[in-house]
Formats: structure tokens, sequence, C-alpha cells
């Protein structure tokens, strides 16, 4: 029996569908009607033939990581967990909901298997909780540093692997990912597939900084694989390709027949528009749709490795045009 906790997101969707093509049993929760009804929808495309039969395999409950007696209830009789649920903001006023949901829950979900005996965990991280800088290499091994400009999302995703490694020193065998930005199917409203709705728009102008990319369907394998092997106790980036920002929206753009961006933007204009929105926000029940971080983020440049999995589980991963090809193909909103 495996259990699954966010598996209507970008990375859990596309877990959720390549589990179900193995034998044994799938219990997931969810929070959205909405959200595992456009689950549904990719199962049924992306399997025409047997889509319907396995995502009948699903045993759906509704309910979420803050609910202690649920997690165990559901939980209890369960070998292998793969934890995705998390809260992605970039917003101040969102610290503590970022903290409790995060940290908590991913603690709350650690005790829960601590105490029904599952045999294995894995931990779906984020890049954020790695440290790093623009000189060099980014690696497992380099350490992390909160610093002026660290987003609240890097310290609950920090915060979140510390609760994992106490699991761990209490007997908790498990290990954990660090995608970077995730593309894959889902809704182009939603989490890192909105930079796909932004594109979609057309724009001339493109950011200085440069990320790196993923598709949800290596992390996914990776995952997978991790829980199948005899590794424990280990952490791993999952990166696809380092790119800049004009290189991954040059591709989107050519993927979608858009004219690609020609202008720099530069960062004090889009600190200007931040501000704007900022001060707009004030008026308005919906939070500034850029913060100081987000800004930061496409202004900054940093390179991730990704030899560590490939050589522990002699990994390929898609390049970026599969990638973007991929997201734009299977589009859910």
């Amino acid at each position: 029996m495996v259990f699954v906790t966010g598996g209507t997101g970008v990375l859990g969707s596309q877990l959720m569908f390549d589990l179900s093509e193995f034998d044994g049993s799938i219990r997931a929760l969810y929070r959205s009607e909405a959200k595992r009804d456009q689950l549904h929808r990719y199962f049924l495309k992306s399997d025409p033939v047997n889509g319907q039969q396995r995502f009948d395999k699903i045993e759906w409950v509704e309910g979420d990581i803050m609910d202690v007696v649920v997690l165990e209830e559901l939980m209890t009789g369960c070998d292998y967990v793969f934890h995705c649920a998390a809260l992605v903001s970039f917003h101040k006023r969102d610290f503590n909901k970022l903290m409790k949901f995060n940290r908590e829950g991913t603690a709350n979900v650690v005790n829960v298997a601590l105490t029904v005996g599952v045999k294995k965990l894995c931990y779906v991280s984020s890049n954020a909780a790695i440290g790093g800088s623009e000189k060099a290499v980014i690696t497992e091994r380099t350490p992390w540093k909160n610093t002026p400009t660290t987003s609240g999302y890097s310290i609950s995703k920090y915060s979140a692997e510390k609760e994992v490694w106490r699991g761990i020193e209490e007997g908790l065998d498990a290990v954990m990912v660090n995608p970077c930005v995730i593309l894959g199917a889902g809704n182009w409203n939603e989490s890192s597939l909105t930079l796909l709705r932004t594109l979609e728009k057309g724009t001339n102008y493109y950011p200085s900084g440069s990320n790196a990319t993923v598709d949800a369907r290596d992390v996914s394998r990776i995952m997978i694989k991790l829980m199948k092997s005899e590794i424990k106790n280990e952490r791993y980036l999952c990166i696809g390709s380092n790119q800049s920002f004009k290189e991954l929206m040059d591709e989107i753009a050519k993927q979608l027949y858009l004219k690609v961006p020609r202008k720099l933007a530069k960062q004090w204009m889009v600190n200007f528009a931040r501000r704007l929105l900022g001060f707009i926000s004030w008026f308005t029940p919906k939070p500034p749709s850029m913060t100081r971080e987000t800004v930061e983020a496409l202004y900054s440049s940093r390179t991730y490795s990704n030899e560590k999995v490939k050589k522990a589980l002699n990994e390929t991963f898609y390049t970026l045009e599969e990638t973007v090809q991929f997201a734009l193909k299977n589009r859910l909103d």
C-alpha cells in the first residue's frame, strides 16, 4: 500500500499516474474536487485505453496533513509514503502559513510514519532548501544560509527537511528529492505553470537571471526508483537543465509560435513595477503578483548539479525542448 500527499499538484499528478501503472493499492489525500477531476482528465488523456481503470485504483480521501488523527488512520497499513504536499508563496504575509503547513505538516507526516511503522518515506523538498551563490556550481553539500534575501518559502522547506532528518535519527528510512522549477501537465493558473500562462500573452522583455528547470516525469521516475532501491537517508537535487530565463522564454515562445522577447528588462524597472503593484494591492483582496523575493530570483544566476542522482540511479533527463513540449501538450485548465 502506497500513501501520497499532494497528489493533485504538478509533480503529484505525474507521480499518481506513474504509480498507477504498478500492482498494489494507492491511497491519496485531496483537498479540491476540481483538482481531482483535473487529474482524472490527465489519466484519460494520457492513457485512453486504461486510464479510467488506473484512476479507479486510487482510494481518494478528503483531508490534509494538518489533521494528525486522519493521517494516522490513513497511513496505518501503508508501506511507503510519498509526501508531496506543500504550500508555495513568496509573500511575507504568508510566512506563518508556510511554516505551519510545510514544517509542521511535514513533522506530522514524519511522526505518524514512525508511529505506524512505515517502511520508507520520500519527501519532496526544493532546491530552495539548498544554499549557494552565483560563484560556484550548487550541489547537495552546499550549505544553506538564512540571509536578508532568503524567502519565507525557502526557510519553510529547509525547516521541513530538518523534520525529516529528525525522523531519520529516530529510525525512519527516508529519501528526499530537491527539484528546481517543475514543468509538466497541469493548470496554467497554478504553481510554476503560471509562467506558461504569462508568456502565452506575449512579452518583449526578459530578465537577466537564470535558473534550472526539470520535467515532472523525471522527478516522478526518480522518486519511484529511490523508493524501490536500497538507498536511504540521502537527498538528491533533481535538475533537468540550467539555462537563462531568456533561453527558457525563447523556447516557450518558439513552441507557442510567438515572437521571442528581445529587450532586457532592467532590474530597477521591475522593482518599480513591484512597488506599484504592492501599493495597488492595499486596495484589493488579492496579494501583489510580484514580491522582492521573486524579483531577486529573476535577476540572480545559479547553476545546480544533477551528478549525484545521475550516478546513483544511472539517470538521464528530458531536454528543455522536450519538457516544454510536454507541458504545452498537457494543459489542463
